[in-house]
């Protein structure tokens, strides 16, 4: 008879191995479940993610459930490190890669699309729909001036390296053509209040333009956001033909660095606050502000450069100003002005410190030098 503690001691040693000490589809440090099935060992939130999966992958705790001696044997055989040679033999260089603090739905696709739909395997390699030099689905978009979401088409073209969507499934022209240039897409389940939502972010008019969209079913949205980060890819790997894969991955789509409420004060610090939805992104060293968190296009941008040049991010002790209802104060000097923001909480405050400091210590490109240069021109 298999020995409880005996075996959850040589389970919790084979935890510890290289390889198997991180969650094999998170990345999460220490996991405490194991799939007993596939042989990987995964952290409590992928865990719960497996247990949706019971033709496939059934799971056990490591501490706190009783293991056969079969099943302990059937995980030192494989362990994370094994599975992965299988079941990720064939990860195409753009599909998103989740990580722990990744919303659900990317970890629920990238397990699924692993073990159940084995896309990685080798078996259905170029079968997915974001290998398709068109890709085109129907989705659920949020209006420009309302909240309402309506049906739209979407066509992706990795041809052209365009995004056009079409009210109608007979529009002959779209309602608008979106170049791979500057798109972004990022997933927003909160913001959005669907657990689906995504993020397309796109310059129009030399202002950030978003749209909020999300698919019924998670499998579909998730093709959609990896055939744009091939589409993009592609569209990066024509633009710079001397770089590999691995040198333009990290610039395929980027979450924001920082995003939240501030007040913000006008340009002499004697105009009354007002409260606006900022977002902070490393890639473009942008500041945007918003009056919402759904608006569709910003009121402002502010580009961030290095210290060298004059750019810099300090707390304020300046509370008694008019109107400001947060007292938690951030300066933001740039060489044309000094901006002023108030935060709510000093938790908060810290953390626009942190995120302003992390892109002005990063050295510029020279993409950032004509991207500073043309917001000058505009202003």
């Amino acid at each position: 008879m298999a020995s409880l503690e005996r075996n959850n001691k040589i389970l919790l040693d084979l935890v510890q191995q290289p390889g198997n000490n991180l969650c094999a589809d998170c990345g999460a440090p220490e996991p405490d479940w194991a799939s007993y099935t596939l042989g990987v060992f995964v952290c409590l939130n992928c865990s719960g993610l497996h247990r949706n999966l019971p033709a496939v992958s059934r799971v056990k705790s490591i501490r706190l459930d009783f293991w056969d001696d079969s099943l302990v044997e059937f995980m030192r055989k494989w362990g994370n490190s094994a599975a992965k040679a299988i079941y990720e033999k064939c990860v195409p260089a753009f599909f998103y890669q989740p990580q722990q603090k990744d919303c659900i739905v990317l970890k629920d696709q990238w397990i699924r699309a692993k073990y159940e739909r084995r896309e990685f395997t080798g078996e259905n390699y170029f079968q997915q729909a974001y290998y398709s030099d068109l890709f085109e689905s129907t989705l659920w978009k949020k209006g420009k001036d309302n909240k309402q979401f309506l049906k739209r088409i979407f066509l992706l073209s990795r041809k052209d390296f365009t995004l056009r969507y079409f009210i109608k499934e007979d529009s002959k022209l779209p309602k608008a053509v979106i170049s791979m240039k500057d798109l972004n897409a990022v997933f927003q389940p909160e913001k959005i209040n669907h657990a689906h939502g995504l993020q397309i972010s796109y310059m129009h008019d030399k202002r950030t333009r978003n749209l909020f969209v999300y698919h019924e079913k998670g499998q579909v949205i998730v093709s959609l956001f990896n055939a744009i980060r091939a589409t993009r890819l592609a569209y990066l790997l024509k633009k710079h033909p001397t770089l590999r894969d691995n040198d333009l991955i990290p610039q395929l789509t980027v979450n924001c660095l920082k995003e939240g409420y501030m007040e913000k004060t006008g340009p002499t610090h004697r105009e009354p606050f007002k409260k606006r939805w900022f977002t902070l992104c490393s890639m473009n060293r942008k500041l945007l502000y918003y009056k919402s968190p759904l608006d569709a296009t910003e009121q402002g941008a502010v580009f961030i450069g290095t210290e060298s040049h004059s750019y810099s991010a300090s707390e304020s002790s300046r509370q008694s100003l008019r109107g400001n209802r947060w007292h938690c104060g951030i300066r933001l000097e740039t060489p044309e002005r000094q901006f002023l923001f108030m935060c709510e909480q000093e938790q908060e405050q810290k953390e626009w410190l942190e995120a302003f400091r992390k892109v002005i210590s990063q050295p510029m490109t020279p993409e950032d030098y004509a991207n500073e240069a043309s917001m000058r021109r505009g202003k």
